[in-house]
C-alpha cells in the first residue's frame, strides 16, 4: 500500500512541476489535500487548524497512514522545487468531496458515502468529517489561479459534521437504506480538530451549505442507480478511510 500511494503521488507532481518550469508557466496550481494538513499530535488541542500545520511524517508512518504520508510528502515537494526553481507555486487542500459527479464511474469519496449509506460490515467511529463540494472546489481553484494575490496553501474545507449527525440527518430524509453502524466516541482526542478555510474565504470564495451538498450528492447516486442494490455486491470501506473504522470492530 505505502509504494501504491507514495511513488506515484510523489513523482507524477514533480514531473508536472518540471513541465511547468521548461514552459515558463506563470502560476502553478496545485490539489493537494487536507490530509497532509490533519495530523499534527503537537498542534494545541481545540485550536482550529490552519494552513501552518502539516501532518507529521513520522506519525503517518507509524500508524500507516499511507494517503496522508503521500499528501504530505508530495506537497512539501511542491513548495521545495518551487523555491529552488522560482516557481509560482500555490497549493489547495480539499476535505472529503461530495456532490453531483460528471463523470459515470464512481470515486474514493463516492464510495464512502455510499459505503455509508448501503450499511457496510465495518462499525465506524463518530469522528468529524470535513466535507467540501466539487463545485466549490472547482471554484477555489479557479479562483485561486485568478488573483494576482494569491500565494501559499489555500485549506478548501468548509463544513464538518459527525459521523454520527451525519447518518441522523441522511436517515430523516432517505429512511430505506441500511446506513452503515457508527459507534460513540468515548475517547475525545480521538476526534478531528476542524480545520478552517478563511484565507480561501478573504479572496472571495461563498462555498455552498453542507445540506445542499449531501443531499445533491444523494440525488445524483438515486438517478444514476448508485444506490440500488446488486445481488453478492458486497460492499467495502475505501482504504483511504480506513482510519474512521471503530477500533477493535
Amino acid at each position: 500500500m505505502q509504494s501504491e500511494v507514495m511513488v506515484p503521488a510523489v513523482k507524477g507532481t514533480l514531473n508536472i512541476l518540471e513541465v511547468c518550469s521548461s514552459l515558463k508557466v506563470q502560476k502553478v496550481v496545485v490539489v493537494s489535500s487536507t490530509a497532509a494538513v490533519h495530523y499534527d499530535p503537537n498542534w494545541p488541542q481545540g485550536k482550529p487548524k490552519d494552513e501552518s500545520c502539516w501532518s507529521d511524517r513520522k506519525v503517518c508512518r507509524d500508524n500507516e497512514i499511507w494517503y496522508c504520508l503521500a499528501k504530505t510528502v508530495a506537497e512539501e515537494t511542491v513548495w521545495e522545487y518551487a523555491e529552488k526553481n522560482e516557481l509560482n507555486a500555490v497549493t489547495v487542500c480539499p476535505c472529503i468531496v461530495l456532490g453531483p459527479q460528471l463523470q459515470r464511474v464512481v470515486n474514493t469519496t463516492s464510495e464512502l458515502l455510499l459505503y455509508v449509506i448501503k450499511g457496510g460490515p465495518d462499525v465506524l467511529n463518530d469522528m468529524l468529517w470535513h466535507i467540501v463540494d466539487v463545485r466549490d472546489v472547482a471554484d477555489a481553484l479557479l479562483l485561486v489561479y485568478e488573483k494576482p494575490e494569491s500565494s501559499g496553501r489555500y485549506i478548501c474545507a468548509p463544513n464538518y459534521i459527525s459521523a454520527k449527525a451525519m447518518l441522523e440527518f441522511l436517515k430523516k430524509r432517505y429512511p430505506d437504506y441500511n446506513y452503515v453502524k457508527c459507534k460513540a466516541d468515548v475517547h475525545q482526542n480521538s476526534r478531528i480538530t476542524p480545520i478552517v478555510s478563511g484565507k480561501l474565504s478573504d479572496l472571495g470564495w461563498k462555498p455552498r451549505a453542507l445540506e445542499e451538498t449531501l443531499l445533491d450528492s444523494i440525488e445524483y447516486h438515486r438517478k444514476t442507480g448508485n444506490l440500488q442494490d446488486v445481488e453478492g455486491q458486497t460492499y467495502r470501506l475505501p482504504d483511504i478511510f480506513r482510519h474512521f473504522q471503530a477500533a477493535n470492530e
